[in-house]
């Protein structure tokens, strides 16, 4: 494994100008992809670009240990992974940390802890932080319930391509009959959704009365079955699959 890390990184180097940790990383992420016995593969891909001290890294270990990603799950060592990431920065990690939190898996369920660390990583760029802390403005969790607040909350998210904040836009902008909008907008999260997101809209928008909208959640079911190219090439896989899951 070492020769083959060494060439590839003298490769990567000659072609892309990437700095090992990345190849680690990206190899790891390669060996995750390809799944089965690969991810075991993945897990010391990652190891080994962690003892450098590199967030991203750390986080990619939590990812695994919370998912079983090629060791067997373990909710509270992802949590201590996470933890160190977020030491270290990553904001991925913060808002991993949250979703730990929000749903009481590995640590306590605490909405005052999950709100506190999805507004940190908000403040480093996460921008499905910003959407998952519409949510708790919109029903007041942590926080008083704030429908102004989310809905401002569900708009920057939208804007900056979340796929969930694109549908809280949209289904807000449904709720006060804008209905032209909110195709626009839910048309566009299909544009930088994943299969998770997929079938969530589907089943959301299946029973709309509005044809239009029943056209929609067909489109979502079918990428999320795979039936149709996804608008976005590999979505759902490699990194956006590493960290959302």
């Amino acid at each position: 494994m070492a020769q083959a890390m060494g060439d590839g990184v003298a490769a990567a180097r000659s072609t892309d100008g990437l700095g090992i940790i990345d190849v680690q990383l990206a190899l790891g992420q390669q060996c995750l992809d390809r799944g089965g016995a690969e991810r075991a593969q993945a897990v010391e891909w990652f190891r080994i670009a962690a003892r450098s001290g590199d967030a991203r890294a750390v986080n990619m270990l939590g990812r695994c240990h919370e998912h079983g990603w090629g060791v067997p799950a373990d909710p509270v060592q992802a949590a201590a992974y996470y933890r160190r990431a977020a030491e270290l920065g990553d904001a991925w990690a913060l808002f991993n940390l949250a979703d730990l939190h929000c749903r009481g898996v590995g640590v306590p369920a605490d909405d005052a802890e999950a709100y506190r660390l999805y507004a940190a990583a908000a403040r480093q760029g996460n921008v499905k932080a910003l959407n998952m802390l519409g949510l708790f403005h919109e029903t007041g969790r942590a926080v008083a319930e704030d429908g102004a607040g989310a809905r401002q909350l569900f708009q920057a998210a939208a804007e900056s391509g979340d796929c969930w904040g694109r549908f809280n836009h949209a289904r807000l902008l449904l709720q006060d009959g804008r209905t032209e909008k909110a195709l626009a907008w839910f048309a566009r999260a299909l544009e930088t959704g994943f299969p998770d997101f997929y079938r969530g809209m589907a089943a959301a928008l299946a029973d709309q009365p509005d044809p239009r909208l029943r056209a929609l959640a067909r489109r979502a079911r079918e990428l999320a079955e795979g039936s149709c190219p996804s608008p976005v090439p590999g979505e759902g896989r490699g990194p956006r699959e590493a960290r959302e899951g």
